[in-house]
């Protein structure tokens, strides 16, 4: 194996050993969602910097899955940074009690959390510690779907915060823009993003095997992280039914009842 999977591996280790630090000092361990974005920059940049040879493919991977990571921290940050602990953690501790609570959030949510960004991480290490020089048209390909992807997040999350900021749509549901394609444009954008990155790491046949990252990522927001919570929230209320039958649940235009 490349040394480059162990260094990096201990970067993180250490990265979320200091989060968790930090968590218990602020009695917070919600700020764990702070670091996905950053935890992926960290692989980026630090196993393109271990490359003797900086190929093309890898200097596209690593410059947009940095810009990726530091729009998904800045954004996060500007919505949770001052307020409570999220009610999934707070909800967390009731379940896990006082007994070694510690070591749980430990194991349970920054571990965790640092062994998924890993496995998501597989097509950046693929590309990363390649040494093939060649760019095919389905690279180009991937930049595209990158782009798309980040304009379905990115332009999710701004339409909602908008919405949000509007006192007259408190307690009502945004169905319009990119929320009348997907009833989850954002995770549908960054699903899709991680699907180009995929692409673009595309340049021998060993990579392939890298489509397990954006497939974990992807299975992730389906069916534990991301749509699963919000539909759970929500599934009760009229408009939110009427919304559902009407709105694709993942894939713009497509699959209303499941995808």
């Amino acid at each position: 194996m490349d040394s480059t999977y162990v260094i990096v591996a201990g970067l993180l280790f250490l990265y979320f050993t200091i989060l968790f630090g930090v968590a218990q000092l602020l009695e917070n361990n919600s700020i764990v969602d702070l670091a996905w974005g950053p935890g992926f920059i960290i692989v980026a940049v630090s196993s393109y910097w271990l490359m003797p040879v900086k190929t093309m493919a890898a200097t596209w991977v690593t410059v947009l899955v940095t810009i990726w990571g530091v729009r998904l921290f800045l954004h996060l940050a500007k919505r949770n940074i001052g307020k409570p602990e999220d009610y999934r953690y707070v909800n967390m501790r009731k379940r896990w009690g006082t007994h070694f609570a510690r070591l749980k959030a430990y194991l349970n949510v920054f571990v965790l959390q640092g062994v998924l960004l890993y496995l998501v991480s597989l097509p950046i290490f693929l590309v990363n510690t390649s040494s093939v020089t060649a760019f095919y048209w389905w690279n180009y390909l991937g930049i595209i779907v990158w782009g798309v992807g980040i304009f379905f997040e990115v332009g999710g999350d701004y339409q909602l915060t908008v919405f949000k900021k509007h006192s007259l749509n408190h307690g009502k549901l945004l169905t319009t823009g990119l929320w009348s394609l997907t009833r989850h444009p954002n995770y549908f954008g960054e699903a899709t993003s991680w699907w180009g990155i995929y692409l673009i790491t595309l340049t021998y046949t060993g990579a392939i095997w890298g489509f397990f990252g954006p497939l974990i990522i992807t299975l992730l927001l389906l069916y534990v992280s991301g749509v699963p919570l919000l539909e759970k929230k929500y599934k009760d209320r009229p408009d939110f039914i009427a919304y559902a039958q009407q709105t694709s649940k993942f894939i713009p235009w497509i699959g209303k009842k499941s995808l």
